[in-house]
């Protein structure tokens, strides 16, 4: 919570003024006199610094651009998805290539893959067969991806981990770059 004006109760505040140049360490009420005489708030910007640091300046304007500047640093940053692709021992070969498809597209798109393959009844005496599998997937995908954890066994259930590589991560904004703009 930022407290301003009145809100404010430490003894002695180093103070800046509305074009940044300091105005030395003042009791709070001189400086919130300096700033009504103005005619904008004194914010508290660093309340841990001893002395508190206080700014005179506009409230409402300082809460606008921070909201902007927050709202600014979400756009940019980038929320990994880990999407999961199922396999089953008795795989036929063009589901198999299906998946590996989606499993690169993933990759591709920047989302992370969980290869998860599921043991049922008797198959769990053959699990040879479900590591054959999952390191298969993870051979053919070879550049889109890297892994991020190796295939472990939980309980029925054999995981594998894909992150994207970071090769994909460079070219991908350079393709877009190279698209021309539609009219």
């Amino acid at each position: 919570m930022i407290r301003t004006n009145e809100r404010i109760r430490a003894r002695e505040i180093r103070v800046i003024d509305e074009n940044g140049e300091q105005l030395g360490i003042l009791a709070p009420f001189e400086a919130l006199k300096m700033a009504r005489d103005r005619g904008l708030d004194l914010v508290e910007v660093s309340p841990n610094a001893v002395p508190p640091v206080c700014r005179i300046q506009d409230y409402g304007r300082f809460l606008y651009e921070k909201g902007k500047s927050e709202s600014a640093a979400r756009k940019k940053q980038k929320v990994i998805v880990v999407k999961e692709v199922k396999f089953s021992v008795t795989v036929d070969e063009h589901d198999y290539q299906t998946k590996k498809n989606q499993c690169v597209r993933f990759l591709n798109e920047g989302d992370k893959v969980k290869a998860s393959l599921r043991f049922r009844g008797r198959q769990m005496s053959h699990r040879e067969l479900g590591y054959a599998i999952i390191n298969r997937l993870i051979t053919d995908i070879g550049e889109a991806g890297i892994v991020e954890f190796m295939p472990r066994m939980e309980g029925t259930t054999l995981h594998a981990i894909l992150a994207p590589s970071k090769k994909s991560e460079a070219a991908k904004p350079k393709a877009e770059a190279a698209q021309p703009a539609s009219v």
